[in-house]
């Protein structure tokens, strides 16, 4: 099914929230017939449903019905596991599963860049819109970053570009998704509730973001992450340019660096692009992410000048390593979004002052063995937070101070008595947000407001 064949089929969209309902309007405005089905209900869903209801689109909530298969087309979410008995009854049957991504591929006349990852997605593809929005070049930024490639796709034309952020999820169920642009930032054990514990499949998943490109495309990659270079240079029948990034070693092409400069190579020219020392987001990930996004700007057309002046100046995106305030010569820094055990490494890695630790939520399956170093090194005390607070105690307790608070004010009271004038005051949980918030930005936001009201 295509844009040209759409009109007339039916479809069932999955999910009705943020995704699904942009899907929906996408499918119905080019003349499909579709059909909304999720099995929450609530107050979050209240907007999409009025919205849905607004168009004339039939739904149901609190369960999937067998009319969920009555269907050509079944469009999934990213928020539903492939795993759900609903998917799974369709794929038995024959029936067609694709993502929101996919669909929306199908009327895009612009050329994509994809960014993908275990970490650094959102920074990264906010990045190159900044370069984009800085060398007024007309884009959009969508998909897993907050905004559905769905509801913005009708905005591009041939001479504008696509920035996506996508995950593993939305790759999960595309079958011509074609990037003219991606970039696989690291890929690291997380979601792995999502793939049966097998870190092989996630790999595989995240992969999939090149395997419909041509040799007139391109695949940015971190070539100092081994899991990455497993990807993609263990296979034999890779079309796509190959860009690599990273530390410690040069190439014929892509980006690295060279006594203390940002260089890339591209088309056979040289760049030096910044000082790595004022790139203006802190960290060695931030490097990595501002390489990927250098090269994808350079392949856009951005002059190496406007590069410059967007790598100097750009502040980053909320929730990552968000500085939030100093108080009696103490720094609060928001970094909700690390869910996962190497996004805190990076943050770790990131400031030379002693910190102390807002660690735990629900537990994703981590092994904090990898942050043991950098605690004894940099950490003075860790506060355990939400479901995971027995699992953080035992891994840490042996080696630091670890203090357990049953809420977030309870968490960020308890860091304030810990920490001293020069320390930095960290919420990087390691954890998804499910077991007292809504999302890692909910958790953001909490904390932010708990830290200014001291």
């Amino acid at each position: 099914m295509t844009k040209q064949t759409v009109a007339g089929r039916s479809v069932t969209v999955l999910g009705a929230a943020r995704s699904g309902a942009a899907v929906a309007r996408l499918l119905q405005r080019n003349g499909a017939s579709v059909f909304v089905s999720d099995s929450g209900s609530g107050e979050r869903l209240k907007p999409y449903l009025s919205e849905l209801e607004s168009l004339n689109i039939e739904y149901e909530t609190e369960k999937h019905t067998p009319r969920a298969l009555e269907a050509e087309l079944l469009v999934i979410s990213p928020g539903i596991p492939s795993s759900v008995p609903v998917v799974q009854e369709a794929q038995s049957r024959g029936l067609r599963v694709v993502s929101e991504l996919e669909v929306a591929s199908w009327f895009c006349p612009a050329p994509i860049i994809a960014v993908t990852g275990t970490n650094g997605k959102t920074t990264t593809t906010a990045l190159i819109g900044r370069m984009l929005e800085d060398q007024k070049k007309k884009h959009i930024v969508a998909g897993n970053i907050g905004i559905a490639f769905s509801s913005l796709v009708d905005r591009l034309d041939r001479d504008s570009i696509a920035v996506l952020e996508v995950s593993s999820f939305q790759l999960d169920h595309i079958e011509t998704f074609r990037p003219h642009v991606s970039v696989i930032l690291n890929i690291t054990p997380d979601h792995l509730d999502r793939y049966d514990r097998d870190f092989a499949r996630y790999a595989a998943s995240k992969s999939r973001v090149f395997e419909n490109q041509t040799e007139d495309d391109f695949l940015i990659f971190n070539s100092n992450d081994a899991e990455t270079q497993n990807q993609v240079r263990g296979r034999s029948n890779m079309r796509p340019r190959l860009l690599p990034f990273g530390t410690g070693e040069t190439f014929d092409e892509g980006a690295f660096t060279d006594n203390g400069e940002l260089i890339t190579i591209l088309r056979g020219k040289r760049a030096a692009v910044v000082p790595a020392n004022e790139i203006s987001i802190p960290g060695i990930h931030n490097l990595y992410n501002s390489m990927a996004a250098t090269l994808a700007g350079r392949i856009a057309g951005v002059s190496v000048p406007s590069l410059r002046a967007t790598l100097k100046n750009f502040k980053g995106v909320e929730h990552r390593l968000e500085f939030v305030r100093e108080l009696d010569g103490v720094r609060y820094v928001n970094d909700s979004k690390a869910t996962n055990v190497d996004s805190v490494w990076y943050a770790l890695q990131s400031f030379k002052e002693p910190i102390v630790l807002l660690l735990g939520g629900r537990d994703k399956g981590n092994d904090y063995s990898k942050l043991y170093g950098l605690v004894d090194r940099r950490v003075k005390a860790i506060v355990a937070i939400g479901e995971s607070a027995d699992k953080v105690v035992a891994a840490f307790s042996s080696r630091k101070q670890v203090l357990r608070a049953g809420s977030m004010k309870e968490a960020v009271e308890s860091a304030r008595a810990q920490a001293a004038p020069g320390d930095v005051v960290l919420l990087s949980p390691a954890c998804a947000s499910f077991d007292w918030f809504k999302d890692y930005e909910h958790r953001g936001v909490v904390f932010k407001e708990i830290v200014n009201a001291l």
